[in-house]
């Protein structure tokens, strides 16, 4: 691994991978307290019912929507400064849950914040991640770089299962240890020479040949609160499972992870972005069947078991995330653009995401079985999202080399 990611580094350029790599383990750590416990921590502090929990997902999204206006704005100081500054806010953010009173009002505002921050840092850490890659070797140094932080998310979700479940670890104590691995993580990417003053001439780019990537960012706003939102509180809300069971599955995630992302990078190196994505629809349109059904047609202990894979496999489908990096960079008039573009297709993808899980919430509470109409739809959602993906050209060219760094 060590000498294919030398081979896509520039003279001189060890130091700032190094650094980068050290602020990927440390988010991960971070991202950990908030993957294994925030849905448990909802339900258990707060007292939330489904369609209180889904409508936290419009101030917990909007971030996401503001995110192109947010990197805009700070453009000027270049990506690696960006992504500290993101790292700084979802450690203020994440410290805050943990101390705030049991008052819906502040909780709403650490949850703004800390996810302010979280948006803000994905476009950047595909796009710093690309930076340092060969040209056709994208997917496999990020599917690289990616092991790194699945082994901390490993890691720190075996730590967690096992302080949960054996030294009866608080909420505030999770946070707070979460907390200051984002800002470990924001002091290492402040520490990097910045690797372009600007990110591009124009700080927010709009155009129309990057529509159906666009249009993918819309139907993943969609389809990424099955695994945020509806998969994880079925099994907390409908099947009741502590904080522990639910760290214990988030490990298992990370386990696949080790494999899944970095496959992933290699596959969409070797296929193209429009095999992965129509792969990544076709499973998802399983996944969501299985969760409508399972309950009906299986016994409560058999349904649990099933539920609980198809959530594992939803979570480790993530991994698509990089093809559409990928695909961005590739279609892209410049190296400049790809993170004002990357952060629009976020700003997109949560026009729905703002919105969709509250019409869900309100579906699923309408009566027994809700739950299947979500489901149901999101089974859509994922056919549409196979039609787009199978317009994706199998081999899309490169950037003409004047536009290469």
């Amino acid at each position: 691994m060590r000498t294919t990611i030398r081979a896509a580094l520039g003279e001189g350029q060890d130091r700032d991978f190094r650094l980068f790599i050290l602020a990927t383990i440390l988010a991960a750590f971070g991202s950990c307290a908030n993957a294994t416990a925030f849905n448990n921590y909802l339900k258990d502090y707060f007292a939330l019912d489904v369609a209180q929990r889904t409508f936290l997902e419009f101030p917990r999204e909007t971030p996401g929507f503001l995110v192109s206006l947010f990197v805009g704005i700070l453009a000027a100081i270049g990506e690696t400064r960006i992504a500290g500054v993101a790292g700084l806010a979802a450690a203020a953010g994440m410290l805050a849950l943990g101390w705030i009173p049991a008052s819906f009002g502040l909780m709403v505002g650490s949850v703004f914040l800390f996810s302010s921050g979280q948006h803000i840092l994905m476009p950047l850490q595909n796009s710093l991640g690309m930076s340092f890659a060969a040209d056709g070797k994208e997917g496999s140094v990020l599917g690289k770089i990616q092991i790194a932080a699945t082994a901390a998310l490993l890691a720190g979700a075996a730590l967690l299962l096992v302080l949960f479940k054996y030294a009866g670890l608080s909420y505030r104590a999770a946070f707070t240890s979460g907390s200051i691995c984002y800002a470990l993580a924001a002091l290492a990417l402040l520490a990097m020479r910045p690797r372009r003053e600007r990110l591009s001439g124009k700080r927010f780019v709009v155009r129309k040949e990057y529509g159906r990537y666009y249009l993918l960012s819309i139907l993943f706003g969609a389809r990424k609160q099955l695994f945020i939102t509806f998969g994880p509180w079925m099994l907390v809300d409908y099947f009741k499972q502590p904080v522990s069971i639910m760290t214990l599955l988030f490990f298992v995630v990370a386990v696949l992870g080790l494999f899944a992302k970095p496959a992933v990078g290699r596959l969409t190196d070797r296929l193209g972005a429009r095999a992965v994505f129509s792969g990544e629809a076709i499973l998802t349109i399983g996944l969501c069947l299985g969760y409508a059904f399972a309950p009906e047609l299986l016994p409560r202990g058999a349904a649990l078991v099933a539920i609980a894979c198809f959530y594992v496999l939803d979570q480790a489908s993530d991994a698509v995330s990089m093809t559409r990096a990928i695909y961005a960079k590739q279609i892209v008039r410049s190296p400049e653009e790809l993170a004002p573009t990357l952060s629009l297709g976020i700003s997109i993808d949560h026009v729905v995401s703002m919105f969709l899980p509250m019409l869900g919430g309100l579906a699923w509470r309408g009566g027994a079985g809700g739950y299947k109409i979500v489901f149901l739809g999101g089974a859509a959602i994922a056919l549409l999202n196979l039609l787009v993906a199978r317009g994706v050209g199998a081999k899309v060219a490169r950037p003409a080399p004047a536009a290469a760094r």
